[in-house]
């Protein structure tokens, strides 16, 4: 695909204005330890909510979403859509309590909750895991999708063995960690605010284009429907009734466990990671609200429905991509389609957009990795265990230089993904699955006094020994069977996540409580509601609860039915299906306002206790 001048220039400003964000705010990132990672918690929330935003849309994203799509037609997006009820619990339960504790990184909290030699040594241990192993597989995945684009579009008459995109990836890598060091969150933020406005144009007008190409919106249809045998491609939830492709046990397992059960990035069960950084980075408990309420609106409406046109695109003109669900050929691999479109459709000037699209993805995405990652490693072993008494400058020292790191260990894990021709979808049901079993601790914690450091323990030591022992096992027994012959990722996800949730609640029986002066101390802080903290409660009679917890709930059931009935009514809308679109999109609306008639109420009575 050749760029014509128009594109560089659009490709060059692009840089130039990441480069220039980053030293607008060198300042402010140098002043203190709290700015560089969470803003000196002044953020608004627009900023905040768009930040989260933007690192959830990665370059892997788009291709990721087609794949699903090749396997399991549109319900195959359920792998991500079936988190929505765990994000909405997020905004209306969990992320006032997250602002309330005032820590910088989520597994701060652990010794807010826990006490003694377990809760340090699970601190600890959790903070190098997410910042090392975690960090790792997605900068892995996000810079493998991001050659993956290059490979399919400016540099397709690579000779085998050429390595000369993966060095521009890592170019790229460079920029984005230099802006990333120098700036700290604000610059991560703002810039990430920039790069979702221009990846969302780029994908809207690709998708005009590529449905145009195809002869419109019903040719789209028909061709699609013609490749794939019926109309199975376009169901939002799967005919059960035929042969459908994502099967019903597999649909239950993704919608009635996946929320819970699963620990995954920007959508971990209770709250956590990066999101909760941009909550802590927020002004306020409300603040860190709205921005919450933005980023699971956006993240699920506003977003996916031009990757799916395109996707839809790619499989009309390209149905050899469906053989890899039989074949599993890394040739006919559908997260190909996206960009392969890109150098066949796109004309000049929206070839240089598409690409500063990408790039804005991916960048976005590893400049959060980059200083959520680090942050870990200075707050929570750094500051912790080896140096406690540091100044602000040596923190934003370590903050940077533990920036560098993060990306060096990432670059690797990338090298070995692409080496491996491991494809972006395979990598998600990986940490996925991995993360089973560990999400009903994470959310339990804030309810039940009982669960201890132990717990929590037991949770991710047996999360990771029952998957690698269990997939280990199939692996010896599916040898040679094609992927569809094989048990489905989210049975893998189920099991494991079952077997963990006995191990943790036997760990929890077998050891003692925590101390009661730490739970009195976190309960006074933190206000949780429900009945879970009867005795702690009883022995602090002037803590008042936030009470509201059950409208709280319905509050985030409410969110949950906007975000899927507005899903199917955009698509409906496309497809101009009136009927169905004036009833799912009335149906959202009426529970959007039933949702924010009832949040002031909830917040009301947090108040009044």
């Amino acid at each position: 695909m050749e760029l014509s001048g128009i594109d560089w220039s659009i490709l060059v400003g692009y840089f130039a204005v990441s480069l220039g964000i980053g030293l607008w705010f060198k300042g402010k990132a140098s002043s203190s330890f709290v700015e560089f990672f969470v803003s000196g918690r002044n953020l608004p929330w627009w900023i905040a909510g768009t930040s989260m935003v933007a690192t959830t849309f990665a370059a892997d994203t788009p291709l990721a979403v087609t794949g699903l799509i090749a396997e399991n037609g549109l319900a195959g997006n359920w792998f991500w859509w079936a988190f929505a009820f765990g994000g909405m619990l997020t905004v209306f339960v969990f992320a006032k309590l997250w602002r309330r504790a005032e820590v910088l990184t989520d597994v701060e909290l652990i010794e807010l909750r826990y006490a003694g030699r377990p809760a340090a040594f699970l601190r600890g241990l959790r903070a190098v895991y997410m910042a090392v192993l975690v960090n790792a597989i997605v900068i892995g995945w996000v810079t493998q999708a991001m050659v993956s684009v290059l490979r399919q579009t400016v540099f397709t008459d690579l000779e085998p063995g050429s390595t000369q995109d993966f060095w521009v990836v890592v170019a790229m890598l460079g920029v984005t960690g230099v802006y990333s060091a120098v700036s700290g969150m604000w610059g991560v933020a703002v810039t990430d605010a920039v790069q979702f406005v221009l990846a969302m144009v780029g994908c809207v007008l690709f998708a005009v284009v590529a449905v145009d190409h195809v002869g419109g919106v019903e040719a789209l249809q028909q061709k699609a429907q013609t490749n794939f045998g019926g109309t199975q491609l376009f169901d939002f939830v799967p005919d059960f009734s035929a042969a459908a492709w994502m099967p019903f046990g597999v649909f239950l397992a993704l919608v009635l466990g996946q929320w819970w059960a699963t620990w995954y990035p920007g959508a971990e069960p209770g709250g956590g990671g990066y999101i909760v950084q941009r909550m802590a980075s927020c002004r306020s408990e409300r603040d860190a609200v709205k921005a919450t309420l933005f980023f699971q609106l956006a993240h699920y409406c506003v977003r996916p429905w031009p990757w799916i046109l395109v996707a839809f695109a790619a499989l009309a003109l390209h149905p050899e991509l469906r053989t890899w669900a039989t074949d599993g050929d890394p040739k006919t691999d559908p997260g190909k389609g996206f960009p392969m479109l890109i150098r066949e459709l796109a004309p000049s000037g929206l070839r240089g957009l598409l690409l500063v699209t990408f790039f804005a993805a991916f960048m976005s995405t590893i400049s959060t990795q980059m200083n959520w990652g680090a942050s870990y490693l200075v707050n929570d072993v750094y500051k912790r265990f080896l140096k406690p008494s540091a100044s602000d400058a040596q923190l934003v020292a370590a903050s940077r230089g533990a920036s560098a790191l993060v990306l060096v260990v990432g670059g690797a894990a990338a090298w070995l993904m692409i080496v491996r021709d491991v494809s972006v979808q395979a990598a998600w049901a990986l940490l996925a699955a991995l993360g089973a079993g560990v999400g009903a601790v994470l959310i339990l914690r804030w309810f039940w006094w009982r669960i201890n450091a132990w717990s929590e323990i037991a949770a991710m030591v047996g999360s990771a020994a029952m998957y690698f022992g269990f997939t280990g096992w199939l692996e010896a027994h599916e040898k040679g069977l094609p992927p569809a012959a094989r048990l489905p990722g989210q049975y893998i996800a189920l099991i494991v996540a079952g077997s963990t949730l006995v191990v943790w609640l036997l760990a929890t029986a077998l050891t003692p409580a925590e101390p009661r002066e730490r739970l009195v101390s976190f309960f006074r802080k933190i206000r949780p509601d429900g009945p879970g903290w009867g005795p702690i409660a009883a022995a602090a009679p002037d803590v008042r609860p936030d009470g509201g917890l059950g409208r709280s709930v319905l509050c985030a059931v409410l969110g949950t039915a906007v975000i899927w009935l507005t899903l199917p009514g955009i698509g409906a809308v496309i497809f101009g299906e009136w009927a169905k679109a004036a009833a799912c999109l009335a149906g959202a609306a009426a529970s959007a306002v039933t949702m924010l008639r009832l949040a002031p109420s909830a917040a009301h009575a947090a108040r009044a206790g």
